[in-house]
C-alpha cells in the first residue's frame, strides 16, 4: 500500500514541474514580443517593409521579399513572364520617384488619398498592360512630333512616341516633362524606357 502523503508530494511535485516549464515557454514567448512588434511594419507610405520587417528605402528594404510588394506582384503577376516591364517597374523606382512628389496621395482625407492612388494605378495598370510594357506597341510607326509646336521643337533624329507607366506621347508632353524632373525630354526621350525613377 503507498502512502498517500507521497502520492501527493510526488502528484506536486510534477505539478510544478509542468507549471515551471509552461512557464519557461510563456517566458521565452513573450521575450520574443518587443522584437516581433519592431518588426511589424507600419511603414509610411513613402517606404519599403523588408522582408526582415523593417522600414527604409534602397533595394535592402524595396527589393527581393519586400513585404509591401504584394501589391506591385499582383498587378505584374497578370502580365507574362516575358514582358519587358518585369522587373523594370518596381515598387522601389515607384517610392524613389514619389519623394519628389511629396503631394501626392497626401492632399485632402485619408479617402481622396486613396482614390488618387487608386486612379493613378488603375491608369498606369491600363497603359501597361499590368506593367507590362515600357514602351507603346508599334510606338516608332507614329511619329508623335506637333512641327507646329516651336516651343518644344522636334528633334528630327528622335521618337516621341509612348514610354512608361503613362505612355508619356507627343514632344509638347516630353519637354515639359523633362523640364519638370530633369532630363532632356526632346534630345533624349528614350530615357523614360531606360530609367524606372524617371519613368514614373
Amino acid at each position: 500500500m503507498h502512502n498517500p502523503t507521497h502520492l501527493i508530494k510526488q502528484t506536486n511535485k510534477q505539478t510544478t514541474m509542468k507549471t515551471f516549464g509552461i512557464l519557461i515557454i510563456i517566458g521565452v514567448l513573450l521575450a520574443g514580443i518587443p522584437n516581433s512588434i519592431a518588426q511589424n511594419c507600419g511603414c509610411s507610405p513613402d517606404l519599403c517593409c523588408s522582408q526582415y520587417g523593417f522600414c527604409g528605402l534602397g533595394e535592402e528594404y524595396c527589393g527581393t521579399g519586400c513585404r509591401g510588394d504584394a501589391f506591385f506582384s499582383g498587378i505584374v503577376d497578370q502580365s507574362d513572364a516575358s514582358c519587358d516591364g518585369r522587373g523594370f517597374y518596381t515598387r522601389a523606382a515607384f517610392l524613389e520617384a514619389l519623394r519628389h512628389y511629396p503631394e501626392f496621395s497626401r492632399v485632402g482625407s485619408e479617402e481622396d488619398s486613396r482614390k488618387e492612388i487608386a486612379a493613378f494605378f488603375a491608369h498606369v495598370t491600363h497603359e501597361t498592360g499590368h506593367f507590362c510594357y515600357v514602351e507603346a506597341i508599334n510606338g516608332s510607326s507614329g511619329d508623335y512630333c506637333e512641327e507646329e509646336n516651336t516651343e518644344y521643337s522636334c528633334n528630327p533624329d528622335k521618337d516621341y512616341y509612348g514610354r512608361g507607366p503613362i505612355q508619356l506621347s507627343w514632344n509638347f508632353n516630353y519637354g515639359p516633362a523633362g523640364i519638370s524632373i530633369g532630363f532632356d525630354g526632346l534630345n533624349n526621350p528614350e530615357i523614360v524606357a531606360t530609367d524606372p525613377v524617371i519613368s514614373f
